[in-house]
């Protein structure tokens, strides 16, 4: 069918590269929707199954293939829109952003204990209330389990829930005090560690809009599904698909007209 797009909403993938064999990590869809006056945003789960003839069909070995280009096309081919921009973000400019802000008061959701010597990576932080520098801040969104294994229980959808905090605390920090220096600061930040297609323009209209929209309409969604499938003998996400065909339509579709699940290319694996 051919749809119209609505006017002034624009989808935005952030892409995090946050591991040392050049990875993307950490990926959320924003969508941007001034006339509804909100701005959403979905994480996109690292082991999520895609539909693609690689040896392992996982949304994050797309960044591998072919750039973030690639992680655009196949995140639209499995969610039926649009992305219209990517923000690629190298995680020196996330310990320097945190850094600009003064650091950030966060509730560390669990005890970390995890040492990896071949990434000199050592992170140990208490349950609770901690105030965190840029350093700490990278070392607790990128932490995964313990080295006993313990940890958040699904070591991908609880790093995601503390990713989601975190920004959150990181925007509500930006937001409260926003200056013209400070504007400054961030955008000689974008500039050095953020590959984007996004002009200086669209920024400052980006962040324009975000302080109109303002904290309490920005909000934070995973896209649904199972965190323990496994599909060809391997461990995968394997997504809901009348579940994400929902929370598509109600809060990340550019067109004026509901998408359907023959728009998607979800892939359910025979159980």
């Amino acid at each position: 069918p051919v749809r119209q797009r609505r006017k002034n909403c624009f989808t935005i993938l952030v892409s995090g590269h946050d591991d040392d064999n050049g990875g993307s990590d950490t990926n959320i869809l924003v969508m941007v929707d001034p006339d509804q006056g909100e701005i959403n945003a979905v994480s996109i789960p690292r082991d999520t199954l895609i539909n693609t003839d690689w040896n392992v069909p996982k949304f994050n070995a797309a960044y591998n293939v072919g750039g973030v280009e690639r992680l655009c096309q196949e995140l639209s081919n499995l969610l039926g829109i649009p992305v219209d921009y990517y923000v690629a973000v190298d995680l020196e400019g996330f310990v320097e952003l945190v850094d600009a802000i003064g650091g950030v008061n966060f509730e560390v959701p669990i005890d970390m204990n995890y040492d990896d010597p071949t990434q000199n990576l050592h992170i140990h932080f208490k349950k609770g209330m901690q105030y965190l520098n840029g350093e700490d801040a990278l070392k607790v969104v990128r932490f995964r389990h313990n080295n006993d294994g313990t940890g958040y229980g699904t070591e991908d959808l609880g790093r995601i829930q503390t990713q989601q905090n975190f920004l959150t605390a990181v925007a509500k920090q930006m937001l409260s005090s926003l200056s013209l220096d400070m504007i400054k600061t961030y955008a000689d930040l974008f500039v050095k560690y953020v590959d984007t297609e996004l002009s200086v323009g669209n920024l400052v209209w980006l962040g324009q809009q975000a302080l109109t929209i303002g904290m309490d309409n920005i909000h934070f969604y995973t896209l649904p599904g199972d965190g323990t499938g496994i599909y060809k003998g391997g461990s995968y996400y394997i997504l809901y698909p009348e579940e994400v065909l929902e929370l598509v339509n109600t809060s990340f579709n550019p067109y004026d007209q509901p998408l359907t699940l023959e728009d998607m290319d979800i892939l359910v694996p025979a159980s």
